[in-house]
């Protein structure tokens, strides 16, 4: 056999139809009891059951058990950035599910992926990001001086993000778009603290993420390109 990182094994846990369903559901953020991901993979839940224990067990999932009810989110944001790029992949190479619908064009639009902006609006975030030399870098993204700046104004506390061990910065490649979008810590940062200001609100049943028309006003004027 051969050294190295076992990638088949994690291929095949990603890669069983109902483990998917379970993963996608899970890109919201949100933390979903078995129920909910059981209703979300069209299984039962006793079949939802073993598939949890089977990812938790491959390191994709991480479940905490609070009162009579087990909560369970995506381990971290690697496995966040792995399913939105494998969406990509998939994209691209035409491999496309049939269901569509009004929810279709409001998740192109924006949309939550893990915790930070992603669609079309997350990737004009980060052109003008770039553009006005806020953040510097492709694969290894950096805040500048300036970025340190506006995200102070913008009402962001950057002592406790620096101080972590995540990433502050990070490029996520967004599946509809097939173009970079912002992640890292400063990325969740920045989707909160619109929320906080009354810019957007997610969707309560998908990933959908709705701008107010003020908050629309507001993301092209600090946003522009």
């Amino acid at each position: 056999m051969k050294e190295g990182p076992d990638i088949a094994r994690i291929a095949a846990l990603i890669g069983d139809p109902a483990r998917a369903n379970i993963l996608t559901a899970l890109m919201s953020g949100k933390a979903l009891t078995a129920t909910e991901l059981a209703r979300e993979a069209g299984v039962t839940p006793q079949t939802a059951s073993a598939h949890l224990a089977k990812l938790e067990d491959g390191g994709l999932l991480d479940i905490a058990k609070q009162g009579r009810h087990k909560y369970i989110r995506l381990a971290n944001d690697d496995v966040a950035h792995t399913l939105e790029a494998l969406m990509g992949l998939a994209a691209k190479s035409g491999h496309l599910r049939n269901r569509t619908g009004p929810k279709d064009p409001a998740l192109r639009a924006a949309r939550v992926c893990y915790n930070h902006l992603a669609g079309d609006m997350g990737v004009h975030m980060f052109d003008s990001l770039i553009s006005q030399g806020l953040i510097k870098g492709e694969d290894d993204i950096k805040l500048t001086a300036k970025g340190t700046r506006f995200a102070t104004g913008f009402g962001i506390d950057l002592a406790p993000l620096t101080a972590a061990k995540s990433a502050l910065c990070r490029p996520c490649l967004d599946w509809s778009e097939r173009r970079t979008h912002l992640a890292g810590s400063l990325g969740r940062a920045i989707l909160s603290a619109m929320e906080e200001k009354g810019w957007a609100r997610r969707s309560p049943d998908s990933r959908a993420i709705f701008f107010t028309a003020k908050g629309k006003t507001a993301f092209a004027e600090t946003f522009p390109v």
